[in-house]
């Protein structure tokens, strides 16, 4: 047993370091043996665990998109309005895109790799479940029926993506949050069917605090498999 949960933690251990590596050189530019000396193994370890550079990404990748699936059932789960979950749905991946580094990384691996062997599968489970919140709100009459949630749903998660590189760029996402909100008060009155500003402005004040979890800290030191 022993020996099985140190080579999870040293599975985890490269993972983690292969996503900064990701994250700050992209996939091109990220070395295994960058990958290797970020993660504090060696390379016998890294190929104990995965062939390549490319199952590495696609692993990272994996990762965010299980991230955005449970973040997206965990959102639907607390009962809150359609527009609400919309409105915490955007700023979760905000708050997870800020401090992830998992996130980040598969973020910039699914830009750079585009439809490749699946790389687009969050962005396309985010558009998926937006659009079934979308589709909930114009049945329950919070959202105009005007709108068509396949539409809407691919606008509101490339408005995201576009809000969060600009604020990348322009402030190292440290506005983010400001950001996404100025947002949902463009897009809000749009799509909304209420007309009480007060209303609005409580949508648009929704969070969701994801519920705190013991994780145990990934030794930094060389471990073998």
């Amino acid at each position: 047993m022993a020996r099985q949960a140190r080579a999870v933690a040293t599975r985890q251990q490269i993972i983690s370091g292969a996503a900064r590596m990701f994250e700050q050189s992209g996939f091109e530019g990220a070395s295994l043996g960058d990958i290797v000396d970020g993660a504090g193994t060696t390379k016998g370890a890294l190929y104990f665990h995965f062939r390549s550079k490319d199952e590495l990404a696609r692993v990272v990748i994996d990762e965010h998109h299980r991230t955005s699936v449970d973040t997206a059932r965990a959102i639907a789960r607390t009962g809150a309005s359609p527009l609400r979950q919309l409105v915490m749905l955007c700023h979760e991946m905000g708050r997870q895109i800020s401090s992830d580094p998992i996130v980040r990384a598969g973020s910039r691996l699914t830009l750079e790799l585009g439809g490749a062997d699946g790389a687009d599968r969050p962005y396309l489970d985010c558009i998926e479940s937006s659009r079934l919140i979308i589709q909930s709100g114009v049945a329950c009459g919070e959202i105009v029926t005007s709108v068509q949630p396949d539409i809407l749903s691919r606008f509101l998660i490339g408005s995201f993506t576009g809000v969060q590189l600009v604020s990348q760029v322009l402030a190292r996402r440290s506005d983010l949050e400001q950001r996404i909100d100025e947002m949902w008060l463009l897009l809000l009155p749009g799509i909304a069917t209420t007309r009480d500003t007060a209303e609005l402005a409580d949508i648009r004040g929704a969070r969701w605090a994801a519920p705190v979890e013991s994780i145990a800290p990934v030794a930094n030191s060389s471990v073998g498999a």
